[in-house]
């Protein structure tokens, strides 16, 4: 959630943003909705003030022993009047403000002043490249064609069980996505220094309220209904930016880095009509998490290193890429900077994203009310939230598949995996 003092102090910034953004929030509606709020505060304020005023007064006459008196009744009947107010007042203000936090929730974060400007991903900026696309001297195919033919995923047998977009692994593909969650894991853990998680799939409504997926996002989502009120988990960052929901952390033990893997569930996988093959937009996904909480004057620089942690694993995989930073209209609501490694996919003849990673400033620490005290006895101060995929297993499953292919069909597994796969160098 952006700070309330925005839009009072800068409301033009605020005006700015949610145009750059392409907002589902109007600024007018926004600042009349909060607007409204202020008074009715002002308002009960007021009313609770002249109501104790009225009360130490009424006292005064009672210790004197005169309440009964004309002016003691008097002030009893107007002490009735305000009682009946101040609970009137109580109520508008209790409207304004629900009315007040039903748009709020759905302001995104303000951009980073190093975000670029623009209209949609077409605006966004290629930061760098890494490795050299492969020449192939026949032509690539695509990676469902090779998953089909190596009998590493069973497509139809997926529809079978669960209908449209679902996967089913089999033998070697199986195994190989076992392989390429561990290679993440330890990579993260035993190179980069993040703690290792395994949080519940299925979360609160007020988890997804925290990291900004409610209620703009309802929609694409799964839900399980009352008794229950749960979800399945969206995205892996949910669950673990929630760990520290409502707590004030240590300032001494900042940053805090967990890494995790979780599958996720998305009810809308993309466009009508676009990748409705393989593995790039499916109902369920791996991914492999990393998640930061940090002090807020170290959030840009954990980003860049989380960018990199992100980047390792594409290049211990040997797997050719480019870096995007994506402008306004493609952050997501939480962020105020992101950046997209997309990796090369021969078979397609394009780039395509395979992780985010992002920074988030307060935005999420104030809907979750994540804080932490530089030294004990001091002031609770909001964190800042980062989260980044390290890596999307399926996409990378379908990235080393079309980039190590081999005339015959075969596919030859770079050296960093083998170990994880017992040994094996070539899937056949």
């Amino acid at each position: 959630m952006i700070d309330p003092k925005l839009l009072k102090d800068s409301p033009d910034k605020v005006r700015e943003m949610l145009t750059q953004r392409n907002a589902k929030v109007e600024f007018g509606a926004l600042k009349a909705a909060d607007d409204a709020r202020r008074v009715s505060q002002i308002r009960a304020d007021e009313l609770r003030a002249k109501r104790n005023t009225s009360a130490q007064e009424f006292g005064k006459l009672k210790k004197a022993g005169t309440a009964d008196s004309p002016e003691g009744k008097a002030l009893m009947d107007s002490m009735r009047g305000m009682d009946a107010a101040m609970v009137e007042a109580a109520k508008v203000q209790a409207d304004a403000e629900a009315a007040y936090h039903e748009l709020v929730m759905l302001v995104p974060n303000m951009p980073h002043e190093t975000t670029p400007v623009g209209k949609s991903g077409d605006d966004n900026v290629e930061v760098r490249k890494w490795g050299t696309p492969r020449e192939f001297d026949f032509t690539a195919k695509p990676h469902w064609d090779i998953c089909e033919s190596l009998g590493l995923v069973d497509f139809e047998r997926a529809i079978k069980i669960s209908g449209a977009r679902f996967t089913l692994f089999t033998g070697q593909g199986a195994r190989l996505e076992r392989a390429l969650i561990q290679f993440m894991l330890d990579l993260h853990t035993t190179k980069h220094g993040y703690t290792e998680v395994s949080p519940p799939i299925l979360v609160r409504s007020e988890s997804l309220e925290g990291t900004g997926q409610l209620p703009n996002l309802r929609e694409e989502m799964y839900h399980i209904p009352a008794p229950d009120d749960l979800w399945l988990n969206p995205t892996a960052e949910v669950p673990i930016a929630n760990i520290h929901r409502e707590e004030i952390l240590d300032g001494a033990r900042l940053p805090v880095k967990y890494v995790g893997y979780l599958p996720s569930f998305r009810r809308e996988a993309g466009a009508a009509g676009r990748d409705t093959r393989g593995l790039l937009r499916v109902h369920q996904f791996d991914k492999v998490e990393m998640f930061q909480f940090v002090r807020p004057e170290d959030s840009i620089a954990a980003h860049e290193e989380m960018v990199g942690h992100a980047e390792a694993v594409l290049k211990a995989l040997e797997l050719p890429y480019r870096l995007m930073l994506l402008c306004t209209a493609d952050i997501s609501q939480a962020s105020m900077k992101t950046y997209d490694p997309e990796v090369w996919m021969p078979g397609q003849r394009q780039y395509r994203e395979i992780a985010s990673v992002s920074t988030c400033s307060d935005y999420q620490a104030r809907r979750a009310q994540i804080r932490f005290r530089r030294e004990a006895g001091g002031k609770a101060e909001l964190v800042h939230t980062l989260n980044g995929s390290g890596l999307a297993v399926g996409r990378t499953f379908a990235a080393l598949l079309e980039n190590f292919q081999q005339a015959d069909g075969s596919v030859v597994l770079p050296d960093a995996i083998r170990p994880y796969m017992g040994g094996l160098s070539i899937l056949k």
